[in-house]
């Protein structure tokens, strides 16, 4: 339970380095748990949209449905813009965290709407896979005294470089093999990402912003499994 920032069950707000260890693997469980929710929940939407042909049909061969497409792009952004303000205020942040969840979800449906199913079944279990080994690494390696703050420059940098990358793309399509490579290079800087936000879970992050390293990592997520399904749909 949280109340006035402080989260009751976990004993209180205290600073990440003086905390007992049960209280941060608390702190750990609480965030993978709501994550897990929010992935198989963007499964279920995702499969809705691909399966239900009625809502694939709305959303991409109907005026209104363009419409709504175009307010599911921008609606996580605005809903990121409301977390910061109420990131800490239950139940506001919860229910912002299931907006943003879903109309991520429905963007990751549409994705998989115009790709063969055994692409998206591929990217599902690439995704599962890399996510996985790089979760289990970065605990091993963290434990060890190893430290991944140095990443935090240089993902910005790339993340700049791909942003230039993808504007370059919307305006001047530069064909199917720079699509290819966009996508590869989007999956190398998630697994950065998956690794930079997981060591900060572990390290860093204190009880009050559970909902941003919630927000962190399921982001990594889904944007490694989206640059799978690029690599799947330019080969």
């Amino acid at each position: 339970m949280w109340r006035g920032g402080v989260d009751i069950e976990a004993g209180g707000k205290k600073p990440v380095a003086e905390e007992p260890p049960e209280h941060r693997w608390g702190f750990i469980r609480k965030v993978y748990i709501i994550l897990s929710i929010q992935i198989f929940l963007t499964a279920g939407v995702a499969y809705a949209v691909v399966k239900i042909h009625p809502i694939q049909q709305f959303l991409t061969s109907t005026p209104a449905g363009i419409v709504v497409q175009i307010l599911i792009i921008i609606t996580p952004f605005i809903v990121l813009i409301g977390l910061c303000a109420y990131s800490e205020k239950h139940p506001v942040n919860h229910i912002l965290l299931t907006i943003f969840t879903l109309s991520f979800a429905l963007l990751v449906g549409l994705a998989c709407a115009h790709t063969k199913g055994e692409i998206v079944l591929e990217a599902s279990i690439l995704s599962g896979v890399v996510v996985t080994g790089l979760t289990l690494y970065t605990f091993w390696a963290t434990k060890r005294g190893l430290e991944f703050e140095f990443l935090g420059p240089f993902l910005f940098s790339a993340t700049l470089v791909l942003i230039g990358f993808g504007l370059i793309q919307a305006f001047w399509p530069l064909g199917r093999l720079s699509r290819m490579i966009y996508s590869g290079l989007s999956a190398i800087l998630y697994c950065g990402y998956i690794i930079y936000d997981t060591y900060k879970l572990i390290k860093r992050c204190s009880y009050d912003e559970y909902i941003w390293a919630v927000v962190s990592l399921y982001i990594d997520v889904v944007g490694l499994f989206l640059g799978f399904l690029g690599i799947g749909n330019n080969i």
